[in-house]
């Protein structure tokens, strides 16, 4: 689990330091903006919302930045940013004032995501980059697991003086994570695009789109995870409440023994393709094993359905990212990978915005049905993604040029 020395173990070590800040923030923060601040949970919702659609937006211009500055700069002040938006949190007045906080921290947090990928694109070898990046993932569950027990004392305490020690505390966090980051060499800026070359290329590269849309409807598994399973747990089924943090820990500690070792199988762009097909293919299995939970009036066969579909869902998850960052890497071009980075990070913020309210409509209305729909879902887009990468991955011809006959000379 401990990554390689050098500029692996610097990344693993700020994601691990950040994930820990941002864990306490996300346990404790909607309890705080409702109870503390004095907003409604529609004000709350409906800004959390906002918030998360202006990062979506914000995804190709942070990579653009990143480009055209260096990555490392660029994260570095985001970070420093980040911090200050978390004490921007703590003095909101108004719901207005919420609103243009929650938009600046969600445009940062995925500014963040983005500039640190570009970072690690530009200091480690290509062969190396999905591998180091399954380490990142391993390191920042780690830190999201600790960070929530500290947000989970802030919540047993329930003083506004607990709530803003943990708001501190991630503040702090990404302090000492841009202080590690500047311990890592400089990536030169990407050179300035030649005349007539279009600003936002990734728009028009057809190819890389499909397969950042197929990857999108892939993301729907983060808030299948984190929304509607534990809303299943609790209307639809007759296992313990506490069956929802047994879920959340069988994912956590799973992604952080095992995702180095799945990210090891990834070595070109076809095995990335075909590991995300399986992936889509075993993550319906999970849907269908999550559909039985809801049959029967005992408790533990419910329980063990859970557990069941939560060990088969972890599994086809770390296929599924390790597949991706392959791709993500692989499929951009030299000189664009931030923008590229983020374009293809958008399916993230995506997932994160409309996959509640979809996906909590599909399987709580649906029932087992709307979990098989789901299924057919990854399954469906999972397949796709191997002709998509070989059409990705098939050179560009160039217009051919009709000849000119000239004269010969006598």
């Amino acid at each position: 689990m401990l990554p390689p020395r050098g500029v692996p173990r610097v990344l693993a070590v700020a994601q691990l330091t950040n994930s820990l800040g941002d864990g306490a923030y996300f346990v404790c923060s909607v309890v705080y903006f409702t109870h503390i601040v004095g907003l409604s949970p529609t004000q709350t919702g409906l800004g959390l919302t906002l918030g998360w659609g202006a990062g979506f937006l914000a995804g190709i211009p942070f990579g653009q930045l990143a480009d055209r500055f260096g990555p490392r700069g660029t994260s570095i002040a985001v970070a420093l940013l980040i911090a200050a938006t978390l004490g921007a949190f703590l003095l909101v007045p108004s719901f207005p004032w919420f609103v243009l906080a929650a938009c600046a921290y969600a445009c940062l947090q995925t500014g963040f995501g983005i500039t640190r990928q570009t970072l690690l694109a530009g200091l480690v070898a290509a062969e190396e980059r999905t591998r180091t990046r399954a380490y990142l993932q391993a390191a920042g569950n780690g830190g999201m697991a600790v960070g929530a027990a500290l947000g989970g004392l802030a919540l047993t305490v329930g003083t506004a003086t607990s709530y803003h020690v943990a708001f501190a505390v991630d503040a702090l966090c990404f302090l000492i994570a841009a202080a590690v980051l500047s311990r890592l060499p400089s990536v030169a800026p990407s050179p300035r695009r030649a005349g007539g070359e279009p600003r936002l290329a990734v728009l028009r590269d057809r190819r890389y789109t499909v397969v950042a849309a197929l990857n999108m409807v892939m993301m729907l598994y983060m808030p299948m995870l984190s929304v509607v399973v534990p809303l299943w747990i609790a209307e639809r089924t007759h296992a313990p409440r506490w069956m929802v943090s047994a879920v959340l820990v069988v994912n956590t500690i799973s992604v952080m023994a095992f995702q180095v070792r799945m990210a090891r199988r990834i070595s070109s762009l076809a095995v990335a393709a075909r590991s995300i097909r399986w992936a889509g293919a075993v993550m319906g299995l999970a849907c269908a094993v999550f559909a039985l939970s809801a049959y029967g009036t005992s408790a533990w066969p419910a329980a063990a359905a859970l557990l069941a579909g939560a060990l088969i869902q972890v599994f086809a998850e770390m296929m599924l990212v390790s597949g991706g960052w392959e791709l993500s890497f692989g499929l951009a071009p030299d000189g664009k990978t931030g923008q590229y980075q983020g374009f293809f990070s958008m399916g993230i913020a995506v997932a994160r915005m409309l996959g509640p309210l979809l996906l909590t409509t599909l399987i709580l209305n649906g029932g087992p049905a709307g979990w098989l729909v789901l299924g057919l879902a990854f399954a469906a887009a999972g397949a796709a993604m191997v002709p998509a990468v070989r059409w990705a991955t098939v050179p560009v011809q160039a217009p051919a040029t009709a000849a000119v006959s000239e004269p010969v000379s006598p």
